[in-house]
């Protein structure tokens, strides 16, 4: 019977002190929230989550990605096939995007189940990242974060099956972003827990309950979208959750994470969760809308991921709020990005498979690996007998590396190194490491990330960052 088969998340291991965003010090273990880097977006956020998500499984068995985010940078540009490349998936995979509202997360992982139940794929691969800004230090500065979550929906999938759903829609401009607008607007704030986001998770939970046939005492856990801990609790309360059965909503440790942030807390209840058990997830968004899912036996293997509770403990503060201001390009700077073409189209499609796949080349007569393809071995010299060869799931170590202090970085240097992989030698940067941890032979695996904004858009390619 359908349903998921694996999961995976990724917080960025950035972290913003609280404290810095009311202009005081920050102290050690105090609230925070997880900020993308300057070099991290929704799509190289996804990527991760999915990376973290598969694992071992084999990639060509994925038949679809369906990725959910209201921040994807691009119109009229897919991000599912941006993210399929980068995952070096079929050719013939079949993509979608969903967005539009911060309940399209929940909305892309529920048409996945729909559609491998119905026959039309065997695996699909869903992906939700966000990334949205805040005003500086505004009002919603100190409850938005960033994060991914990704789910692989499977015929066969016995870690959790959806077992029913009630969705309840509510017109109303509670929280929005218009097109060209940098930053989330909202009305007042009791205006928008009293008018919408409490009636609208009452209404959502109260038909699940109702259709399904359970009581709230029937689930072990609930996953509950929140606008901040305070709206968090005044639900839990009006829906009489006990406090032992709700999810941590993650307020002071990541924050909201937008079209990721229901799916999120899933992944974090699925880290502790047991064979038997029930999980709430409800997502807010132009209404609400409420899952019960039931876990399977296949919990119980489920534990090869880094996972929410593994990022967690992966955390690097900022040194200060301009910091944060600098890696969100929020400060004048004496150039702009431009809006000129950037770089040559036909030399990204010419490239696309090494720069968002890292996809080398295995020489088919010796098998020594090359990055880029060359037209010949420098080993045996053959000439064009190559076959495709993989490295964005592949670990290396370092063989050279400097301190560039002049790459435009928020907090500088930025670590250039030599990386040897299956034999090969890769020129790339180190990411997610202060310089006193770089060392010769230093394990590392690699993460897709920004390298740069050129003719107003991100440009990708991939780093190292230690194992």
């Amino acid at each position: 019977m359908t349903g998921i088969a694996s999961f995976g998340a990724y917080v960025p291991m950035t972290r913003l002190p609280l404290a810095m965003i009311q202009g005081r010090p920050a102290k050690d273990g105090g609230p925070e929230k997880a900020v993308a880097y300057y070099d991290e977006d929704c799509v190289t956020m996804a990527v991760a989550a999915a990376v973290d998500c598969l694992g071992a499984f084999a990639r060509e068995r994925i038949d679809a990605v369906m990725f959910a985010s209201t921040t994807y940078p691009l119109r009229e540009k897919q991000g599912a096939v941006l993210i399929a490349t980068a995952l070096d998936l079929r050719r013939d995979v079949e993509t979608a995007d969903f967005t539009g509202s911060l309940r399209c997360g929940s909305d892309a992982l529920k048409s996945a189940v729909r559609a491998v139940a119905a026959g039309a794929a065997e695996n699909v691969l869903v992906v939700a990242s966000d990334c949205r800004m805040a005003v500086p230090r505004g009002a919603m500065d100190a409850t938005l974060g960033d994060a991914a979550a990704a789910f692989l929906v499977s015929r066969d999938g016995n870690l959790a099956k959806l077992r029913a759903s009630s969705a309840f829609a509510n017109e109303m401009q509670d929280v929005w972003r218009a097109d060209g607008d940098e930053f989330v607007h909202s009305w007042e704030d009791r205006f928008v827990v009293q008018e919408g986001y409490g009636p609208a998770m009452q209404a959502a939970v109260g038909g699940l309950l109702e259709k399904s046939g359970l009581g709230i005492g029937d689930f072990a856990r609930a996953a509950l979208y929140a606008h901040d801990a305070r709206s968090h609790a005044d639900l839990a309360r009006r829906l009489e959750i006990e406090a032992a059965r709700l999810q941590d909503p993650l307020f002071g440790r990541v924050g909201n994470t937008g079209a990721s942030y229901a799916l999120l807390l899933f992944c974090a209840a699925l880290e502790g969760a047991r064979p038997g058990e029930r999980v709430l997830v409800a997502s807010y968004g132009d209404g609400a809308e409420a899952f019960a899912f039931e876990i399977g036996d296949g919990i119980s293997g489920a534990s090869q991921r880094r996972g929410v509770a593994g990022h967690l403990d992966r955390r690097r503060p900022l040194r200060s709020y301009d910091s944060y201001l600098r890696s969100r390009g929020l400060q004048q700077t004496e150039w702009d990005a431009g809006t000129g073409p950037g770089l040559s189209a036909t030399i990204r499609l010419r490239e696309r498979d090494a720069d968002i796949g890292l996809v080398g080349a295995a020489c088919e007569v010796c098998d020594t690996v090359h990055f880029p393809q060359p037209h010949v071995c420098y080993r045996c010299h053959a000439r064009d007998r190559w076959r495709r060869h993989r490295l964005s799931d592949k670990t290396g170590e370092l063989l050279a590396y400097t301190f560039d202090f002049f790459f435009p970085a928020p907090e500088p240097p930025v670590v250039m190194t030599i990386a040897e992989v299956d034999g090969c030698r890769v020129h790339i940067q180190l990411a997610d490491v202060a310089p006193d941890q770089v060392r010769l032979e230093l394990p590392v695996r690699f993460t897709f990330r920004k390298i740069h904004d050129a003719g107003g858009k991100p440009n990708y390619f991939w780093k190292a960052v230690p194992l």
